[in-house]
């Protein structure tokens, strides 16, 4: 029996446990379940090195910045921020009963669901896995958690966290897209789903047949724009950052740039003079995250060679030590003369290559934008506010940054997520509590309840009564 021929036959096994141990205690409590963050929290912090370690043999290189900045931080951060707030997230919250439910009470109270599955992607294989983990179990639920098949010796590493009294509220599981379609057909109570939009259409389909509620974090081309009076050189420092992190591996990395006509020539130069600056020795220095696999390498390879034989101009700012297909490492690469038949302008680029669209007027560029599939991300970069403003109201966009990239998801007592081809649902922060739990509506009356009697007798006065309050 191969290793995921055995996954698929163990998943309703694990599914039922889970779910039995769920019945046997539905709502824990806080204190339990703020005892088991704390746990978690600790266990990462001792697995912090060979974490960073594993992430690397994934990759085949990966920087120690870029996991500890992208993975480790805002998932121990995050934990921080849910021990933090969950006392108060949990609490019923009280709301207005009106004349007519006079003398009962209304609120809401947050119940957890039940068993949740999370399936995780590759390029923040710790973050993004643990991340939904910790606040479907805050929420009081059990969690299924599907890892990838690209990050093996990452996943040996997570299976450690989550071991000993840890599995009897997290089960682990590895395997390949089948072991991933059948994972996504059991009978969730929620289904969080990380990855690409076209993956992401499968797993609602496969979660429809059970009615199964889904948070889909997808993707997409997510767009800058420079506005006119920007500092190109501020700019440019806010743009290499976004691309260059895990070279470039990121749901919400800057895919393409707008750029006024009359600063485009500026700002190649500042992006290719700070990168000789911070990556002096290219695909050879120690500071360059590799892209994940060949197969990743080939495409972004392709994706520039298509482009100049569609007339696109591909600028390189080191002579030496751009590309390296054997370490499947790749640089910078500036691409300017773009149009829309080419690959890179049609697919979710997740690399270091940027193309770059001139523009005149910016209504232009939001026209450009919104005949386009609602992106992840949207990043402005001047200090225009009414151009500012305008852009983020004429625009729809899962997340906006202004002057800054990539670093606003990690905002915690924020919600994350997209929108249309983007994305549905949301999570971190209290949205995700209210993500994983079920509101429900709680009416309580008490001893003293005329309004039932006045309702069985249907008296022509209360009706009028009714209608005179309700209907003028």
């Amino acid at each position: 029996m191969t290793t995921d021929t055995a996954q698929i036959a163990s998943l309703s096994a694990h599914f039922t446990s889970l779910q039995n141990a769920f019945l046997d205690n539905p709502y824990p409590s806080i204190h339990s379940r703020i005892a088991i963050l704390k746990k978690l929290r600790s266990r990462i912090v001792e697995l912090e090195e060979e974490l960073i370690s594993a992430v690397s043999k994934d990759f085949g290189y990966r920087t120690a910045f870029d996991t500890l900045l992208g993975d480790i931080l805002p998932t121990v951060q995050g934990l921080s921020h849910i021990i933090k707030k969950l006392p108060k997230w949990s609490k019923p919250s009280k709301r207005s009963v009106g004349l007519s439910l006079w003398p009962s009470k209304v609120s809401v109270t947050y119940q957890p669901k039940g068993v949740v599955g999370v399936i995780a992607p590759w390029n923040y294989p710790i973050q993004l896995a643990v991340v939904p983990v910790i606040t479907a179990i805050a929420a009081g639920n059990k969690v299924m958690l599907k890892l990838s098949e690209f990050t093996p010796h990452t996943n040996a590493v997570l299976e450690k966290l989550f071991d000993d009294k840890m599995s009897q509220h997290v089960c682990v599981v590895q395997g390949g897209s089948d072991v991933a379609s059948e994972f996504s057909s059991l009978p969730f109570a929620h289904l969080l789903f990380t990855g690409s939009t076209g993956v992401g259409k499968l797993v609602m389909k496969a979660a429809s047949k059970n009615l199964t509620p889904v948070t889909l974090e997808l993707g997409g081309k997510s767009p800058v724009i420079i506005t006119e009076q920007a500092d190109v050189a501020k700019a440019a420092h806010a743009l290499l950052f976004g691309k260059m992190a895990n070279a470039g591996q990121i749901c919400v990395a800057p895919d393409y740039v707008f750029v006024p006509k009359t600063l485009e020539s500026q700002l190649i130069k500042q992006l290719c003079e700070l990168y000789k600056k911070h990556f002096k020795q290219g695909v050879e220095g120690k500071n360059l995250t590799s892209i994940i696999s060949d197969s990743h390498y080939a495409r972004l390879a392709e994706y520039l060679v298509q482009a100049q034989e569609l007339g696109a101009n591909v600028i390189k700012p080191l002579e030496q030590n751009q590309q390296d297909a054997d370490k499947h490492r790749m640089g910078l690469h500036l691409v300017t003369n773009v149009t829309d038949d080419m690959q890179l302008m049609q697919d979710e680029l997740f690399g270091p290559i940027l193309p770059i669209k001139s523009y005149g007027k910016l209504d232009d560029v939001l026209d450009y934008i919104k005949q386009h599939p609602n992106p992840l991300a949207l990043y402005i970069l001047g200090q225009d506010k009414e151009a500012q403003e305008y852009i983020i109201k004429q625009t729809l966009s899962g997340t906006v940054a202004v002057n800054d990239t990539l670093v606003q998801v990690t905002a915690d007592d924020a919600p994350f997520g997209g929108v249309g081809h983007s994305g549905m649902g949301h999570y971190h922060g209290k949205e995700g509590f209210l993500t994983f739990s079920h509101a429900k509506n709680t009416l309580v009356s008490g001893s003293f309840n005329p309004r039932i009697g006045l309702l069985l007798k249907q008296s022509k006065l209360l009706t009028r009564l009714l209608k005179w309050l309700y209907i003028k």
